[in-house]
Order: C-alpha cells, then sequence, then structure tokens
C-alpha cells in the first residue's frame, strides 16, 4: 500500500498525489513530529486522531486507522525533506498553514516544546514554503486554542 506513495515522494520531481495519499503524507508528518523527541505520548495519538477526524470528517474509528497507517508509512518514509516536499506539491498555501497549525496543535499537545519538535517544526515550516510569520502566527493561534 506504500510503496506506490513512497515512490512517488522519492521521485527527483514529485507527482502531485491523489487527496488519499496526501492526506496519509499529512497524517504521517503529524505522527513525525510526535515521535522526534523519542516520547510519542498517548495525548499526541489522540490530538492527531482529533486533528485527521475534524480535517477528514472522519468519526474516531476511521482517525485511529489513519493514523495507525501513517504510523507504518512515517516509519518507511523518506526523510523530511523528500515528504514535506511532495506535502507543498499537494496542498494549496492556505491550507499549508493549516498543516502548520495541525503541526503546532501536535507539539504543543503534551504541554512540553522539546528542541527536536520544534526543529522539525521550523524544517517542516520551511520546506512546506510557509513564512515564519505565518507559522508564528499559526503557534500563538494554537497557544491560545489550548
Amino acid at each position: 500500500m506504500f510503496k506506490d506513495l513512497l515512490n512517488k515522494l522519492l521521485q527527483p520531481i514529485p507527482s502531485a498525489l491523489d487527496p488519499q495519499d496526501a492526506r496519509l503524507a499529512l497524517t504521517a508528518l503529524l505522527v513525525r513530529i510526535a515521535r522526534s523527541d523519542h516520547n510519542y505520548a498517548d495525548v499526541e495519538q489522540d490530538r492527531i486522531d482529533r486533528i485527521i477526524a475534524a480535517r477528514y470528517g472522519l468519526d474516531m474509528g476511521g482517525a485511529i486507522i489513519l493514523r495507525e497507517q501513517a504510523e507504518a508509512m512515517e516509519a518507511e518514509a523518506p526523510d523530511t525533506v523528500r515528504f514535506t516536499r511532495a506535502i507543498k506539491e499537494a496542498v494549496a498555501y492556505e491550507d499549508r498553514i493549516a498543516v502548520i497549525e495541525a503541526l503546532w496543535q501536535v507539539v504543543l499537545a503534551d504541554g512540553e516544546r522539546d528542541d527536536s519538535e520544534d526543529a522539525i517544526l521550523r524544517l517542516s515550516t520551511n520546506l512546506l514554503g510557509v513564512s515564519d510569520i505565518d507559522s508564528a502566527q499559526a503557534r500563538q493561534r494554537m497557544e491560545r486554542a489550548l
């Protein structure tokens, strides 16, 4: 299942992702940032489930299945550079800001900001082509929301 998507991500110039692949790639990016501090907490998994349920109109069972698929894919996925590049190609700028908001929700979910999470978030922001100002505003919105 993941082989075709991973092949698309590994191409020198990524091809556009279909909506199913794009949502799996986005969810895997959420998983990647949650795992980056080597403490993939239940609260982070729950936050990912809630984000993808709301974003994709899934019930909790569907969200959990998507997260579990994304966990398996993330473990096999290429580096974050190629991963986010493929998402950038598939998602409009305004939606990429929503991706950054989702990443901030995951980073802030356990109440602790970790340097490794911040580093991957900064890298992802840059690679997604989202400005530092838009990322900072997204962080502030998510801090207020939580």
